[in-house]
């Protein structure tokens, strides 16, 4: 499908079952958020769709500010694996 969709999770998980640690969460939220702005590109007036997005961005803000929160060396990790930072 899309290049965005290349999120490998396992590399986010701290454990063999984990999938609710907000590293996953994050990456889960990336790939979703990635594949909404490719949608959006192709429908501009797709307004619900993009008001999802906003949501989505919003949600995966507030786990980057907890994990940045509670520990610093995950949060740098999850960052830069992502490339969310410039």
């Amino acid at each position: 499908m899309a290049p965005s969709e290349n999120i490998d999770l396992t590399a986010f998980r701290l454990h063999d079952k984990d999938t609710g640690s907000a590293d996953v969460q994050i990456a889960l939220l990336t790939r979703r958020i990635n594949l909404l702005t490719d949608h959006l590109k192709v429908f501009q007036k797709d307004h619900s769709s993009r008001r999802g997005l906003l949501k989505l961005v919003a949600t995966r803000r507030s786990l980057l500010d907890y994990l940045k929160r509670t520990s610093q060396d995950r949060y740098k990790s999850v960052i830069e694996k992502l490339n969310l930072r410039k």
